[in-house]
């Protein structure tokens, strides 16, 4: 999972790509591509 600084650049990745908030963190996650995986903060 990579640790990134902005969060535009992960929502334009991949049409799947959801962006969710857990525990004050911004994941991103995607179902059909995992590879998309990251996480904010």
């Amino acid at each position: 999972m990579k640790v990134v600084s902005s969060i535009r650049s992960l929502k334009l990745r991949h049409p799947n790509c959801q962006v969710v908030r857990r525990r004050g963190r911004i994941y991103v996650i995607n179902k059909t591509n995992p590879r998309f995986k990251a996480r904010q903060g």
